[in-house]
């Protein structure tokens, strides 16, 4: 399924398209919806006109068309609860890229399904503003058939134009509740650096470059995909910045959705003479690039690059295509591709990764499942980007021990890439961990404490205060990032705490084989079902712990009996650790399990006289404060709702 080609000079057939501007002046965000054309006027943005376009069917038969489908809407006609219901269960993408004009041109095969709970009528797909729907075709009970179809501008955020441009396809037959069907789309236009979604929102200019730099250019191609430039087709729900954490939790929603879908792409890259491309990945993956660009065809002739993604399951990811002109140097367990002004910082990379080798050997195994590939971004200033085995940031000088923080996170996603368990908190969650755990052994253990209580409150506040008050979200199945970074950091150090650093070593490094719950069991020798009950399973929320009393009495040979009145006001039980301290400075520590919704009264024996009870180390997320420290000579505290965190 190829669009045609030059067969004289092997040059790509883009479809012939009048009028490709670039992106029209944003309006702002908060508007609702913004007409393709008004009467009287002249179309606000420009959808083309197809001339003339070829390609070939599945059959091997070829496709003629010689006008374009689509007919301009003044408003989007598809409806929230239609965009929801699309999942996406299969991409087959033939991108074609002209680097040096800025254009791509996509022939998508794509399978949804109907997830919703009514039958559909139409498919609503979307892709970025500053690209045109030229065809689509559906699969119909007498084969694959075009269809015209409305096409509107949407305003959305998730693009980083801060427009999406929808197409409301029309079905031959409804599409049942769970039923499936192919659509066949082409379109094509520009993608140019744009910062328009979040000036338009007040950023300052620098600032907004710097974050939304997807572009299509000769020395560099980035396209991230939904959230940031919808280069192939989705469907959702519009959201924009401004509205809390929606256009993150819908980013976190998509992943989750198509998670399951198989993703194959077919790229080819038109580039100007003597520039050929050196890098390519496609979801995070490098893919092997074939380079056509003979010396005697002149320069006004192109070259080609070709390169290929097998069909492979997508993951939690969005999709994401890098093409660059950058040199390569390897490492141990990485590649880094830098531009020719930072080569001379790459071995700075180099060398801290081999500083962090030994303790990602301790914990994830001998070797990672990928080599991690650092992939040089066109300023130093521009906000990183991972997928998979894959870090896109600014390749400078730094302090080594900021270099080593970021590859521990960065060579955690190398180790434990496309296991079968890769479920976001899994793959988000040990490499935040692991992260915490560097800094503990680098920097200290409250420090490390300090990291985890920093995104404490913001999980307070979207947990459910109890199950009857909230679904929440459980950290199996989590999208949204507070849960699959943070509660999933909180959970492996709570793991950690209840084992052993050995145990979760072992656990991790066998994540595929038995998964992390039946590996830690077994590494641990201890049962585990109700902590992954409550904190993994279903969402239960935080639990609320407090001091109610602590009753002491001397015992025999200058030894004394602590007994400490816990109470558990929330709905997860938890297990923390409770330290007794002495005046001389002595102390002990006991864990102990609070049960939700209950009380507990542990009895500690320890030499010498009592002066201090400690519930909690910080390391059991609680919807306060996570640090409950008693004097035995005064009362308990009062509680407070302010996110305190007192050292012992």
């Amino acid at each position: 399924m190829k669009f045609g080609t030059f067969a004289a000079t092997g040059v790509l057939s883009f479809a012939a398209v009048l009028g490709a501007q670039t992106p029209a002046t944003q309006q702002p965000a908060q508007q609702q919806t913004q007409p393709s054309s008004q009467p009287g006027q002249p179309p606000a943005k420009s959808n083309g006109k197809v001339l003339f376009s070829r390609s070939v069917d599945e059959n091997g038969e070829t496709q003629t068309q010689a006008d374009g489908a689509a007919q301009l809407a003044k408003a989007p006609v598809a409806e929230d609860a239609e965009r929801a219901a699309i999942t996406f269960t299969n991409y087959d993408l033939d991108v074609r890229l002209r680097s040096d004009e800025h254009r791509i041109a996509v022939r998508a095969l794509v399978t949804v399904r109907n997830d919703g709970k009514e039958p559909l009528k139409r498919i609503p797909l979307q892709i970025s503003s500053t690209l045109n729907w030229e065809r689509v075709r559906v699969a119909g009970p007498n084969g694959m058939q075009d269809v015209p179809f409305q096409a509107a501008t949407l305003n959305s955020d998730a693009d980083h134009t801060g427009q999406l441009h929808e197409a409301a396809i029309p079905l031959p037959v409804p599409l049942a509740p769970g039923a499936t069907v192919r659509v066949d789309a082409a379109y094509s236009g520009v993608i140019e650096q744009s910062a328009q979604r979040l000036v338009a929102v007040g950023t300052p200019e620098d600032l907004a470059q710097h974050s939304d730099w997807d572009r299509i250019d000769t020395d560099f191609i980035g396209l991230r995909g939904f959230g940031n430039v919808a280069w192939y087709p989705v469907a959702a729900v519009p959201v924009v910045l401004g509205d809390g954490a929606r256009l993150f939790d819908e980013i976190g929603e998509q992943k989750q959705r198509n998670a399951s879908a198989k993703f194959r792409l077919r790229l080819t890259v038109e580039f100007p003479h003597g520039q050929a491309p050196t890098v390519a990945l496609v979801n995070g993956h490098p893919v092997e690039l074939k380079i056509t660009d003979s010396a005697t065809a002149g320069e006004d002739v192109p070259g080609v690059a070709t390169a290929e993604l097998p069909a492979s399951v997508l993951g939690f990811e969005a999709p994401s295509l890098f093409v660059a002109v950058r040199t390569a140097h390897a490492g141990a367990n990485l590649t880094a591709w830098t531009r020719a002004e930072d080569d001379a910082y790459a071995s700075s990379w180099t060398l801290a990764e081999k500083n962090v080798t030994l303790f990602m050997l301790q914990w994830l195994g001998d070797k990672p499942r990928a080599q991690l590939t650092l992939l040089d971004l066109p300023e130093v200033e521009d906000l990183p980007f991972e997928a998979g085995a894959m870090l896109a940031t600014g390749i400078q000088d730094g302090d080594p021990e900021k270099l080593k923080a970021i590859l521990v996170h960065a060579l955690t996603h190398a180790w434990i890439a496309q296991g079968s368990n890769s479920a976001a908190w899994l793959n988000e969650g040990v490499a935040y961990f692991l992260g915490s755990v560097w800094t503990e052994r680098q920097q200290g253990r409250d420090k490390a404490l300090q990291m985890l209580e920093a995104g404490r409150p913001a999980l307070a506040l979207v947990e459910p205060a109890s199950p009857g008050q909230g679904v929440g979200e459980p950290l199996s199945a989590a999208s949204q990032p507070v849960y699959y970074r943070t509660k999933a950091a909180y959970v492996l150090w709570m793991l950690r705490g209840i084992t052993s650093d050995d145990a979760m070593a072992a656990a991790l490094r066998g994540l595929d084989s038995v998964g992390l719950e039946a590996g830690l069991e077994k590494a641990a020798n201890t049962d585990l079902k109700w902590f992954f009950a409550d904190w993994v399973d279903a969402d239960h929320g935080l639990p609320d712990l407090s001091v109610e009393d602590v009753f002491s009495s001397p015992e025999q040979s200058g030894n004394w009996l602590v007994a400490p009145h816990l109470s558990n006001a929330g709905y997860a039980a938890a297990e923390v650790p409770v330290a007794v301290r002495t005046v001389t400075g002595t102390s002990i520590t006991q864990r102990v399990r609070i049960p939700a919704r209950g009380t507990v009264v542990p009895r500690i024996l320890i030499q010498g006289k009592p002066v201090e009870v400690q519930v909690n180390d910080g390391t059991v997320p609680e919807t306060g404060a996570s640090v409950h420290v008693t004097k035995m000579d005064t009362a308990p505290p009062a509680p407070s709702s302010a996110p305190v965190m007192k050292q012992p």
